[in-house]
């Protein structure tokens, strides 16, 4: 079946479209020691409610719903209510992988929903320009995803482990979360995934097999996904900035 979409057109501004954010935070704790990244310690609360308050303050944000692991939803529950994350709906229980979980949460959000976004548990630093520029985008070309230019240069190994090929670094970008779709659009790119079996490094990759373009906006450097125990203390650091 040919699947046909009329988005990435620009589009005249109009009320400003409702809004479910979904927030994968089923990982494990493999990179960290033992300590599970969700809720780890960052300045005066857990990692995932930085993410959450952000989320919570963005005026362009109606909805959370939040996808985790079965024995983390008891506990995040408790914290969403101490920190009165109000948007939050659900908690629900989350797949094997994340494109599964990020399915799950699909299946979730309220009807009312035409745009959803997809944003990191473990990215407690978004700024409040980086989530609106990205909601804005998204709204007027249905798909977009904030990104940043990579400062190192990238190298292509063969299978020695040797140097192919060094890579042209002015095109490339590492693209961040939130990753904001319109809403049918993300539900028919990840279904096709799923019915193809193909291997989505993030939620924009299902997007651009369809076809469809993705505009990327202006990221942050700040906006880190915490993984290893040494991005927990670069969150720290960057969390003392952003409150000064």
């Amino acid at each position: 079946m040919k699947l046909t979409f009329s988005w990435n057109r620009p589009r005249a501004e109009t009320q400003r479209p409702w809004c479910s954010v979904i927030v994968p935070a089923a990982g494990s704790a493999s990179r960290m020691e033992g300590t599970d990244k969700i809720l780890a310690p960052l300045g005066d609360r857990p990692v995932l409610m930085h993410t959450l308050r952000r989320l919570q303050e963005c005026p362009y944000v109606d909805e959370i719903v939040v996808v985790t692991r079965e024995d983390l939803m008891a506990p995040i529950g408790r914290e969403v209510r101490a920190w009165k994350c109000t948007k939050v709906s659900r908690i629900v229980r989350g797949g094997r992988s994340r494109a599964e979980s990020v399915w799950i949460g699909l299946g979730r959000v309220d009807e009312r929903a035409r745009l959803i976004g997809i944003h990191d548990g473990a990215r407690p630093l978004v700024s409040r320009q980086v989530l609106e520029e990205v909601f804005r985008a998204a709204a007027k070309t249905g798909a977009a995803a904030p990104a940043v230019p990579v400062k190192d240069t990238i190298k292509r190994v063969d299978g020695r482990g040797c140097v192919a090929e060094t890579v042209e670094r002015s095109e490339l970008r590492a693209v961040q979360t939130p990753q904001v779709f319109e809403a049918d659009l993300i539900r028919a790119a990840l279904q096709q995934a799923r019915e193809n079996e193909l291997e989505i490094t993030d939620d924009c990759s299902a997007v651009e097999a369809l076809g469809m373009k993705v505009l990327l906006t202006s990221g942050s450097y700040e906006n880190i996904k915490i993984t290893t125990p040494v991005d927990l203390i670069l969150g720290e650091a960057i969390l003392r900035c952003q409150s000064e």
